[in-house]
């Protein structure tokens, strides 16, 4: 739980200039390790995002929240996550479409003659059941 004080984002600590870039990878800055220079993953250089993150302290939950689905990163994942659920849905009903029977077997259906075909099929063999 946050209070007024805090926020959603934590930001790293600051480096002081005494400490070495790659204090958290190990290395020492010594000559031999010149040749490492921009190979530590862990290095805390000022990043780009480091003022993106100070700017958005001072917003709501909510507004960080429309900002980050602002982002076209954010849209394209969930542009996929939806044709995958559309596809998978357009599966389903093709799979219920090959249990009904109809005249002719191949004649096109939309999805709501589909359900109301199903309906009367599954009625009919309650029928057929207790008959």
């Amino acid at each position: 739980m946050l209070n007024s004080d805090q926020t959603e984002i934590d930001l790293p600590p600051a480096h002081s200039e005494s400490d070495s870039v790659f204090s958290d990878c190990g290395h020492t800055g010594g000559t031999e390790d010149a040749g490492v220079v921009g190979l530590c993953s862990q290095s805390r250089m000022a990043e780009p995002g480091d003022a993106v993150k100070k700017d958005l302290q001072h917003l709501s939950r909510e507004e960080r929240r429309r900002r980050r689905r602002a982002t076209a990163k954010y849209r394209t994942a969930h542009a996929t996550r939806e044709r995958i659920r559309v596809e998978a849905f357009n599966m389903a009903f093709a799979e219920l479409r090959k249990l009904l029977p109809t005249l002719p077997p191949d004649k096109k259906l939309s999805k709501i003659e589909i359900l109301r075909l199903a309906i009367c099929y599954i009625s009919y063999l309650n029928h057929v059941l207790d008959v």
